[in-house]
């Protein structure tokens, strides 16, 4: 049975034997309040209770009240509703009906919810102008229309934010809000997160109301007490893990993140990977919020991508934060550090149920489909899972995960959670096919407007005060090097610039001679100098005290390599002490530092500015060290490198002549040492090629000459094939000693051939640029190419590395291919999806089957080529030779064929659906059959093309396009061509006559 809430209320006021009053709704508001006042000073009574029904007609009555009333007075709402239960149950000797409960638990809890959300508004100025507007008044009219029966009534007890009632308050709380010129926008949310808050009040009302409506309603007590405890398990979450996140230190610095943190901006990045340069630059957190509160986004996947040091992670610090304080709990934040993870199940959601340890996820298998809570899943560091340094497929496994989590939550109305994911824009490269519900931006480089936000942040600290000025005014100078004014733009960057500059430890000098490869080598290279002499003395311990950072800097500098090595082989940002220690077990100074830091700083990390060094946590089974950013022992990773490449080439003076310091066995097993545990990164190599383009006169040719007989001996087999314990099992057993599993000896071979291979390339491409060096080092990937035969070694090793896993060819080398000499080689079948070949020499190649989607072979040579059936969608071929190459049967849709020469090759029923062929040669191509719809022929030349068959429209790609440009002479065929524009039968109509 339906009862309307005018009806509870004349109900209760019959059982007190009290009548009605007439009042205004300020003076209603008013008998709210002072009942509430007197309970919390004398208690509950039956004639405390007489007053507020006779002078009110609804609990929310109090809302006409000047709001500073209603949040300032701390006064208790729901014990006042529990009281007029009670004693209107021990009157009447009857218990209270669903509909009754609810009616005035609801209310309360309601009140409680919005005195807690709207003292969190420090900036929202609360009106105490009694003056209510109609709007109000008829909303609380209003009020006393609706009705309840036992189904809506249990709706607002197990979903109060999905009721009709929560309807009902809202537009009552959104009136008098807007009454108080409260902004629209601030209400709606505002609003929301009342609802969404009064549940746990309800709950406190529930529990407390005791015997009076324990036989009202299931579940059990003790089902609202666990569900009180979660609340009070997320509230504590958010103290300990959200709040405090903005707080903490920058490195070893004395102030926090949020000291120095200003808003990124953003570009929107298309389906291809691209960043769309053409659109306007986009605030970071507007964004985010913008997508997070569009429910017609719920099956998309926020992706933030970024190069390193571009500020990913403050990011996700700084926002989950501002959910917490701004939009809890509509959403709940759940900030997660994607390389903290070390089990990865079938399933998103088992994997944090596993790995997440707070008692509101291990204590209630229903947490995901509980619609009282809506998580945001703030995945930090994609590129930084330990599965990245292993195979790339895994990887791809991984964001589908997280695009197929992130679809339920759109499919199922119990799953409405967000995920949000950042990562480095690389670590995608080597997926070919990304879920297409990922909606992706980039962080772009600081511009001059943020860069000034930061700096004025940056002189507000008091250690800073006075210096900011002129670093900035260096920046802005002529003396400062054009690539120090672009690194100065990643926000890492611009810290360690500022406080170098701060400490008087910039060398600005170097920076004046450096080049665009070397600028940020120089700037890292002082970073560290700068740390490993920076004298501390803090008493709490907690960084490396005086007496240690007096041993010499080059000790110090030779652990926190050496730590790098380890890091980085560990697949993360951290690694076992003992690994560590075992590494430097000849380095009998660097022990000895260790040993004395175990002594002195006991259970307390180590700490400098780059990395911490846990020496004895009193948490875990072993110590272990971990970088403070991934560009750190990314960079201290590629010195311990440099440092090997370079005593690979040094000799010493024996009796029996000139000898290698590092004879080729010792050389082959440092080789794996270092190079057998995953990929080498973009950025290490970045790192190591301007590490070692510092000194010109390095011996360039010995080094290519031994890595070359390595690469030789490793095509052949050598280091696998043997009867004895080989090269790859001793790395392997040193590995799964310290706990890195997911290696065996066929992928550390495999890793530190093609390793090598990568080294090789950028040797080649480094010589290539040195008129001393080009005719002396060439690096034949594929072997030296024989006259009128193909070339099969390079075929021989994709399929040999992407036996233990489909694609792990590309994965580790087909960022490093640019320019490479590739001339001749079988590549049947081959994958380098994604692949970078610009300016690769792939003439004569056969690449029948070939799969080179959205690759990069702009300006590359593949005239002559057999291109027979090869996938190039989207595929960037701009400028590229492609004369008398074979096409036939290609796919080319959507490719940037944008110049690029065509003059001769067959693309005979190749699909050409949308490709951009502005400019392009296809004089004398055979295009006959093939699919031309919506493709640009801007500025193309087609003279004496072959047209007859081809498709020049389709119902998805639309018309091809074409200009003044364009040319059309003596093309053959065209009358048999399919679905010409009439426009382009009309501009060649004389043409078609003689045809």
């Amino acid at each position: 049975m339906k009862k309307r809430l005018s009806q509870i209320w004349q109900q209760l006021r019959t059982s007190f034997s009290v009548g009605e009053t007439v009042n205004t709704t300020v003076e209603t508001g008013q008998a709210v309040l002072e009942a509430a006042k007197t309970l919390q000073e004398q208690g509950a009574s039956i004639e405390l209770l007489k007053p507020l029904l006779q002078n009110s007609s609804s609990l929310l009555d109090v809302l006409c009240s000047p709001l500073a009333q209603v949040v300032g007075a701390g006064l208790p709402f729901v014990p006042l509703g529990i009281a007029l239960l009670k004693f209107s149950r021990d009157i009447t000797q009857q218990d209270p009906s669903l509909a009754d409960c609810v009616f005035i638990l609801s209310k309360v809890a309601y009140l409680e919810s919005t005195k807690e959300i709207l003292s969190l508004y420090s900036s929202i100025q609360l009106n105490d102008d009694t003056n209510i507007n109609q709007a109000l008044t008829k909303q609380l009219q209003k009020l006393n229309d609706i009705e309840l029966d036992y189904k809506s009534a249990s709706k607002a007890v197990t979903c109060f934010h999905e009721s009709e009632l929560a309807i009902a308050f809202n537009e009552v709380l959104f009136a008098r809000l807007e009454a108080a010129n409260i902004p629209n926008n601030n209400i709606n949310i505002l609003t929301q997160r009342v609802a969404w808050n009064t549940h746990r009040y309800i709950i406190q009302a529930w529990i407390e109301s005791g015997d009076a409506i324990k036989n009202i309603i299931q579940p059990s007590f003790g089902d609202w007490q666990k569900e009180q405890q979660k609340f009070s398990s997320i509230d504590e979450y958010l103290k300990i893990h959200i709040a405090s996140k903005p707080l903490e230190q920058v490195f070893d610095e004395s102030f926090s993140f949020k000291d120095i943190y200003v808003p990124l901006k953003i570009k929107p990045v298309n389906t291809n990977g691209e960043i769309d340069k053409k659109a306007d630059f986009l605030d970071l957190e507007t964004w985010a919020k913008e997508i997070l509160l569009n429910p017609s986004k719920l099956e998309q996947v926020m992706f933030v991508q970024g190069g390193p040091g571009r500020g990913k992670s403050v990011f996700c610090r700084m926002f989950s934060d501002w959910v917490r304080q701004h939009l809890h709990p509509i959403w709940t934040p759940i900030l997660i550090r994607l390389r903290d993870l070390d089990s990865f199940e079938q399933r998103l959601e088992n994997t944090l149920q596993a790995e997440l340890k707070i008692s509101f996820i291990q204590n209630d298998k229903n947490w995901l489909t509980n619609k009282n809570t809506r998580f945001l899943f703030i995945l930090d560091g994609f590129d930084e899972l330990h599965i990245e340094a292993r195979t790339n497929l895994n990887l791809e496994a991984f964001i589908k995960q997280v695009s197929g989590f992130q679809q339920e939550c759109k499919n199922y109305q119990e799953m409405r959670h967000r995920v949000l994911i950042t990562g480095r824009s690389m670590s995608l490269q080597g997926i070919p096919h990304l879920p297409r519900n990922l909606e992706r931006v980039e962080i772009v480089e600081m511009d001059g407007q943020l860069q000034q936000k930061w700096l004025d942040k940056w002189e507000e600290l008091p250690a800073n005060k006075g210096k900011t000025a002129a670093f900035g005014q260096f920046l802005q100078s002529d003396k400062c090097p054009s690539e120090v004014k672009n690194l100065a733009q990643e926000p890492l960057l611009l810290y360690l610039l500022a406080a170098m500059y701060r400490d008087g430890k910039l060398a600005i000098d170097k920076l004046e001679q450096a080049n665009q490869r070397t600028a940020k080598i120089i700037i890292y290279q002082e970073a560290l100098n700068w740390v490993l002499t920076k004298q501390r003395s803090e008493a709490d311990g907690t960084n490396l005290n005086t007496e240690l950072t007096q041993q010499k800097p080059e000790d110090l500098k030779r652990i926190l390599t050496e730590a790098a090595v380890c890091v980085v082989q560990s697949g993360g940002e951290f690694a076992s002490m003992s690994m560590l220690e075992a590494r430097l077990q000849d380095d009998e100074t660097a022990k000895a530092l260790i040993e004395k830091a175990k002594e002195k700083l006991g259970n307390e990390a180590l700490k400098t500015a780059l990395a911490a060094f846990y020496i004895r946590p009193a948490d875990k089974q072993e110590g272990g060290v971990e970088f403070f950013h991934k560009s750190f022992g990314e960079f201290l990773f590629a010195e311990r490198l440099k440092t090997r490449l370079k005593a690979w080439t040094q000799y010493y003076e024996a009796e029996d002549g000139r000898q290698l310091v590092i004879p080729e066995a010792q050389m082959n097993w440092q080789i794996y040492d270092l190079l057998g545990f995953g990929r080498l990164t973009p950025e290490i190599m970045e790192y190591l090629m301007g590490l070692l383009t510092e000194n010109q006169s390095f011996p360039w040719e010995q080094l290519f000459k031994r890595l070359e007989k390595f690469y030789g001996n490793w095509c052949k087999g050598k280091f696998i094939d043997s009867a004895e314990e080989t090269l790859p099992q001793k790395k392997l057993r040193q590995l799964q000693k310290y706990g890195i599993q997911e290696l065996g000896q066929r992928q550390i071979d495999i890793y530190a051939g093609l390793n090598v291979m990568v080294l090789l390339l950028e040797l080649n491409r480094y010589a290539q640029e040195r008129d001393d060096l080009k005719k002396e080092i060439i690096f034949y990937l594929s072997g030296q190419p024989q006259k009128n035969s193909l070339t099969y070694q390079l075929v021989r090793i994709i399929n040999y590395s992407d036996c233990i896993q489909l694609g792990t060819f590309n994965s580790v080398v087909g960022q490093f291919l640019r320019g490479a000499d590739l001339s001749r080689p079988d590549l049947r079948g081959a994958n380098l999806s994604r692949a970078d070949l610009n300016d690769a020499d792939l003439n004569d190649a056969d690449l029948r089957g070939a799969d080179l989607s959205a690759a990069d072979l702009s300006a590359a040579d593949l005239s002559a080529a057999d291109l027979r059936g090869v996938d190039l969608s989207r595929a960037d071929l701009s400028g590229a030779d492609l004369s008398g190459a074979d096409l036939s049967g290609a796919d080319l849709r959507s490719a940037n064929l944008i110049s690029a020469d065509l003059r001769g090759a067959d693309l005979s029923g190749a699909d050409l659906s949308g490709t951009d062929l502005r400019g392009a040669d296809l004089s004398g191509t055979d295009l006959r059959g093939a699919d031309l719809s919506g493709a640009d022929l801007s500025g193309a030349d087609l003279s004496g093309a072959y047209l007859s068959g081809t498709d020049f429209s389709d119902k998805v790609f639309g018309d091809i396009r074409w200009d003044e440009n364009t040319k059309w002479d003596y093309v053959k065929g065209l009358d048999t061509a399919g679905n010409v524009p009439e426009a382009l039968k009309q501009q060649l109509g004389l043409s078609l006559e003689e045809v």
